[in-house]
């Protein structure tokens, strides 16, 4: 990729001001998880937060824009709508882990809060390598292309081998888990691990937790390839990651409930990823713009959800 996206120079003050942002962000996110871990999540008070990391985001583009320009704030609201968009298919693998360890919604919280401060650490390490790699070896485009298509084909037809590495990953006593510590099949509080004989012994949480990190990585391989597409700059497809991971826990207590009734969903994101696979494996032959990108995967998301809420029954919405 060529262009401004491509060879951003950004100063350490707008990586200050991102770190900034981000750990406030956590702190206030923990401190109101942690008020109410005792308390039964809404769907009202999920909306409300859904929204509210939605708006940070947004709100972080427009100081992208008075930092570094239009051109780098439109690629930045590009990669973070295709990245937003991917991490609903998060949103239907962790209502089936926490299904399978009928784990509680409270402590779902906090499993979901950890797992998404090691994917923002994860997602960093994957992004520097893949950085690392383009810059030397263009030829690594073709592999990521092949990536993004093979996730496309694993999104539409492979939900049953999905659904059956996740049951096996979660069956708590056989987790490849205890080859290294000792589990106890009950929960103990949002305990991750106890103390039993003087020897530590992991709860069904840290198995939620270790499961959740895994898929997320997994899910890692195919959003982070398909966001070089969009921008080769580090601090855009860092903060766009960023802003969609933290916006993930309170999206899956939007969805959780209802994910069913978004059927085709997966057809969108499969259509998005096959858009940005074919976009990455032609960049050296046709230059897409940004906004076309953006306007692709805004079009690819709509039509899913409005198809997805058109073929559900009335009464299936109301309930």
């Amino acid at each position: 990729m060529t262009g401004p996206a491509a060879t951003l120079d950004v100063s350490l003050w707008a990586w200050a001001l991102f770190g900034v942002l981000v750990l406030v962000m956590l702190a206030i996110d923990l401190g109101v998880g942690s008020r109410g871990a005792r308390q039964e999540l809404t769907l009202r008070s999920s909306a409300w937060w859904s929204a509210a990391w939605i708006g940070l985001a947004l709100a972080f583009g427009v100081i992208v824009f008075a930092l570094l320009g239009s051109e780098a704030a439109v690629t930045y609201y590009t990669a973070y709508t295709l990245e937003r968009s991917l991490s609903i298919d998060n949103v239907f693998v962790f209502v089936l882990i926490f299904s399978e360890l009928d784990t509680p919604k409270s402590q779902q919280r906090r499993v979901l809060y950890w797992g998404v401060l090691g994917a923002l650490i994860s997602r960093g390490i994957l992004i520097a390598a893949g950085m690392y790699l383009l810059q030397r070896f263009h030829w690594v485009l073709y592999p990521f292309a092949a990536l993004i298509v093979l996730a496309a084909v694993r999104i539409v037809f492979g939900q049953n081998q999905e659904r059956k590495a996740v049951v096996e990953a979660c069956s708590v006593c056989n987790s490849w888990v205890a080859r290294f510590i000792p589990i106890t099949p009950v929960l103990h509080g949002g305990k991750f691990l106890i103390r039993r004989a003087g020897r530590l012994v992991a709860t069904p949480l840290l198995i939620a937790l270790v499961v959740v990190e895994t898929t997320d990585l997994v899910f890692a391989l195919d959003s982070i390839p398909a966001v070089f597409s969009v921008s080769r700059s580090p601090f855009l497809v860092y903060t766009s990651n960023v802003f969609a991971m933290l916006g993930l826990r309170s999206l899956y207590f939007l969805l959780a409930g209802s994910i069913e009734k978004f059927r085709y969903l997966r057809f969108g994101l499969a259509g998005i990823l096959v858009f940005v696979g074919a976009k990455m494996i032609l960049s050296d032959v046709v230059s897409i713009p940004t906004w076309a990108s953006l306007a692709v995967i805004a079009f690819a998301v709509t039509c899913a959800v409005v198809f997805s809420l058109a073929r559900t029954p009335r009464s299936a919405l109301i309930t």
